[in-house]
């Protein structure tokens, strides 16, 4: 007699009893596969301490006690809120071979000389690992490894090492052998990392899991997986292929605003301290078409390169293209450009990006994106030491945006000398020395400043 199967969904997770085309818990379509039942055994549980916990009030936690520790790596650190908290569930994705396992062994050296860790993995053996922390200069004898992939074989290492923080390469490897499904699996990768959550807050250790990506680019298995960890991260190729980027999608003891910048060299991940000296490396001179803004990831500033392209069209629908900028925000401010600007460009094709790869998704890049389109359009460069800033309204008006005196020192100290911004801010604001700040207070005013060659 044929097994009875069941469904699931691998977006949200959740189960049907027969196929669909479309999820009705999240809606996703094409996202139902097909599991083998499986008869309800007595699976390896995580055996406790031994002491039945009791509830206690607020007022009695203490607070107080350290429970994060740094990894070594401040970008890193910087992305996780401060740096590892312990007990917690950190996943970390990205696609095949852009520093997962290369990061967390990295970690290993500055963590195993305070702590105990425990390494596992599933796709090397022990000594290709053994060769691969030599090439990355990974120097800690007190490191210990395991290449298991069988759930309840690594249940009982981690009972007999008690490690302080436990790493798993990667999550699909494992299988626990109570199901019948193959490794990789929903039924498995859900099993499993519940098994590790376990671990984490029975016994207080730091759990890092590594996952697969999947072509869409979201971590491959369940959407529930994300909904376990306790923090979820994405690594990311920028600006070229030795540079990536670190961000947090889900972060239960920090901010998710926060981004990690990185440099892959022969001997691993290097901390990028200056993103803005390295997204503005090679940016040209007297050219029209481009404008430097001042962006806020968490609490970092980062200076962005917008560059624009208008072109004659011969084409009744010219095209619009936009890279880095959202598409919808892009026509807007080109819908304000010709309205309110006085620039007609309705009869060019304009093209628009930001350098680097970055997506910039605050209103404060607005005025430097439309002065790079009026430069590109008349053809007239924007001086190399201007950077603009300010929030571009549908009536034209140029207006506030937060934290201006930050993103100000930050252009002044990558050597601009000059800066565009909204006039209302000027008297709340303690200008840096060595910079002139030019007010405007909508956009024709700043295409104004910008034609007449007073800037």
């Amino acid at each position: 007699m044929k097994a009875k199967s069941t469904y699931y969904c691998t977006q949200c997770g959740n189960e049907f009893a027969r196929w669909m085309g479309q999820c009705t818990a999240c809606g996703s379509w094409n996202t139902i596969v097909e599991e083998p039942a499986q008869k309800p055994t007595a699976s390896k549980s995580v055996k406790g301490p031994g002491v039945k916990k009791l509830p206690k009030t607020l007022a009695d936690l203490d607070t107080q006690e350290e429970i994060r520790f740094s990894t070594g790596i401040p970008e890193l650190d910087r992305v996780l809120g401060g740096g590892a908290v312990r007990g917690s569930l950190v996943l970390v994705g990205g696609a095949p071979g852009i520093g997962k396992s290369t990061l967390l062994l990295q970690i290993c050296e500055h963590i195993a000389a305070t702590q105990s860790v425990l390494y596992v993995s599933g796709e090397e053996s022990e000594r290709q690992l053994k060769m691969r922390a030599e090439r990355l200069g990974v120097r800690t004898g007190s490191l210990l490894i395991l290449s298991e992939t069988n759930m309840d074989d690594i249940l009982d290492t981690i009972e007999a090492s008690k490690p302080d923080v436990l790493i798993i390469d990667s999550i699909q490897t494992l299988y626990s052998p109570e199901l019948q499904s193959s490794s990789g699996s929903v039924a498995q990768v859900k099993e499993c990392t519940n098994s590790l959550m376990k671990i984490s807050k029975t016994y207080g250790v730091t759990v890092f899991v590594i996952g697969h990506v999947n072509k869409e680019g979201a971590i491959a298995g369940p959407r529930v997986l994300e909904h376990m960890v306790d923090c979820v991260l994405y690594f990311e190729s920028i600006s070229s292929a030795n540079h990536r980027v670190l961000r947090a999608a889900k972060n239960r003891f920090g901010s998710t605003n926060e981004i990690g910048v990185f440099e892959m060299l022969d001997s691993g991940l290097a901390g990028v301290p200056n993103p803005s000296e390295l997204l503005l490396a090679g940016r040209p001179e007297k050219t029209p078409g481009t404008c430097v803004t001042c962006i806020i990831e968490g609490t970092r500033p980062i200076l962005a390169e917008v560059q624009a392209l208008l072109a004659p069209s011969s084409s009744n629908v010219p095209r619009r293209a936009s890279n880095g900028i959202d598409y919808n925000r892009a026509m807007l401010l080109l819908a304000v450009i010709e309205r309110r600007g006085g620039l007609r460009i309705s009869n060019a094709d304009c093209y628009i990006n930001v350098i680097g790869g970055l997506d910039v998704d605050e209103p404060a890049a607005d005025l430097a994106v439309v002065l790079s389109i009026a430069s590109s359009a008349k053809d007239i460069p924007i001086p190399d030491d201007l950077a603009a800033i300010g929030e571009v309204g549908l009536t034209g008006e140029i207006r506030s945006v937060t934290q201006l005196e930050q993103r100000l020192t930050e252009i002044t100290r990558m050597g601009f000398n000059k800066c565009i911004i909204p006039i209302q801010r000027r008297k709340l604001l303690t200008i840096p020395d060595g910079l002139t700040v030019y007010e405007v207070k909508t956009v024709r005013e700043a295409f104004s400043l910008l034609l007449s060659g007073k800037i």
